[in-house]
């Protein structure tokens, strides 16, 4: 009874503390760049905004995703039946493969959007 209790607290005083020392850190470091004169552009980010809509990158890595999922499916089919590999093996592990390979996909080609959006501009 006493560990149940006991652990919510912990958890919580973590996640507090945690986010006390990021921000009392940053507002340190911002007060002693201020106080040294420094340009307040520093505190932002100077990159190029995103030129791809998110829409469009969303589902380009959903779709990339929930194919590479079907043919993991069908591909531990394949392996099941005709080379005889266990099932319990087969699906999750091909399955797994299957949709890492679909999301690097999308990363890749999410990253050639952009790169193609930044030349047409």
């Amino acid at each position: 009874m006493g560990a149940e209790v006991i652990i919510m607290p912990i958890l919580f005083g973590s996640i507090f503390g945690i986010l006390y020392l990021f921000i009392s850190a940053r507002n340190k470091e911002r007060m002693a760049l201020i106080e040294k004169g420094a340009d307040a552009s520093i505190f932002y980010s100077s990159k190029k905004k995103r030129t791809t809509s998110l829409w469009k990158v969303f589902i380009l890595n959903l779709s990339l995703l929930l194919m590479g999922v079907g043919v993991g499916i069908f591909i531990a089919g394949i392996l099941h039946l005709s080379i005889g590999v266990e099932e319990d093996i087969a699906y999750p592990g091909t399955i797994f493969l299957m949709a890492g390979i679909g999301l690097f996909t999308g990363f890749t080609m999410t990253k050639n959007l952009d790169k193609q959006n930044n030349i047409d501009e």
